[in-house]
């Protein structure tokens, strides 16, 4: 028995090696193209400042170019390919203006560091894959992209969940909520979890649970297709979070209530409580949650944890009723929105234009 474990804990340390050498490779194939591509983009864009008509020489460059590299290398070297690295490097090549505390902290973004004293061969765990430059260099807004660029190297996203989140306008909703300072960071450092009120977005976006926008459901269904794609809900939801439990009872003087979803944050090292509500918030609706959190508090966190959160997440809501029932220093109690499908950017910049005439 003993040699059996000590080979399976053999095998494993072999198969451990292997895919961490196949991820290094994998990670240094990723920079050099990168790299490389970004250089090409250089010497394209050097080579059309030498010509008098720009717009037509740059054609004939890239022309004539895509032919010789395709001869010599085969495919991967279109004339549209070849305009792509030279847009990776007109968009790559700006300084990136930083605050003198970003400054003093390694660079996160691959214009840093292409503008920094740090050599990119010596960097590689900040470049992503071309797949995801290709992806970035259409965001026009510079902190806009370096908030994504972050982020997807933070939590490791995958081309088509950096497309979700930017579809989502992930940056556009954290932008509602912070003030212009804690706007600036967000292209510094990606999303960094300070206050309770770090994690929470406003509106939610659930177009992955699949319910149309005007269809009717029990909260029941929205808290099932919720479980059924909880993967989707994590990521949705951000940094940091894992699921705890769904409908989880809690009892107190022979009664008993229970809370639809429970989850944990290990940035903010504190649980944090979800109701659902399909219709618009009331204020006995965040009365029962302030219950809730109270009850987690004393019965349930460790003295080294910090305060429970609790998030109503609700189909509509009065802005006035939240305010004008919970305490004016509140940071445990949130109620946000959340969509089925995918809003327009031009409805939540509307929505920004709005919140900040009113602070």
């Amino acid at each position: 028995m003993s040699n059996k474990l000590s080979n399976n804990k053999f095998h494993s340390q072999i198969v451990n090696l292997l895919q961490s050498a196949r991820n290094t490779v994998v990670r240094s194939v990723n920079q050099t193209m990168v790299l490389t591509y970004f250089e090409i983009g250089k010497m394209i864009v050097m080579e059309e400042q030498g010509g008098k008509e720009r717009a037509e020489y740059g054609k004939e460059i890239i022309k004539g170019l895509s032919k010789i590299l395709t001869k010599e290398f085969g495919k991967g070297f279109s004339e549209r390919n070849l305009e792509q690295m030279r847009q990776f490097y007109l968009v790559y090549s700006k300084p990136q203006s930083l605050s003198a505390e970003s400054k003093t902290n390694k660079p996160q973004t691959l214009s840093a560091l292409l503008t920094s004293d740090i050599s990119p061969q010596k960097s590689e765990n900040m470049i992503l894959s071309w797949s995801h430059y290709l992806k970035l260099m259409r965001i026009d807004d510079e902190n806009e992209r370096s908030f994504y660029e972050i982020e997807a190297f933070k939590n490791n996203w995958s081309v088509r969940e950096l497309q979700r989140q930017f579809d989502s306008a992930l940056y556009t909703r954290l932008v509602l909520s912070r003030n212009k300072d804690k706007v600036k960071e967000l292209s510094e450092k990606g999303l960094v979890f300070e206050k309770p009120k770090d994690a929470i977005k406003d509106p939610y976006i659930l177009e992955f649970i699949g319910l149309p926008e005007h269809s009717e459901y029990s909260e029941t269904e929205l808290e099932q297709e919720i479980i059924d794609k909880l993967e989707h809900f994590l990521l949705e939801l951000g940094n940091g979070f894992t699921f705890v439990a769904r409908q989880k009872r809690i009892s107190f003087d022979d009664k008993h209530f229970r809370i639809d979803l429970v989850f944990y944050n290990r940035f903010l090292k504190c649980f944090v409580l979800i109701d659902l509500k399909i219709g618009e918030i009331k204020h006995q609706d965040l009365g029962q949650m302030q219950m809730y959190v109270n009850y987690y508090d004393r019965e349930i966190r460790l003295d080294e944890e910090n305060k429970t959160i609790g998030i109503v997440l609700c189909r509509d809501k009065s802005q006035s009723v939240v305010e004008y029932t919970l305490p004016e220093n509140n940071e445990q109690i949130f109620a946000s929105k959340y969509e089925t499908v995918l809003p327009s950017k031009e409805e939540l910049k509307s929505l920004i234009a709005e919140r900040n005439s009113q602070r």
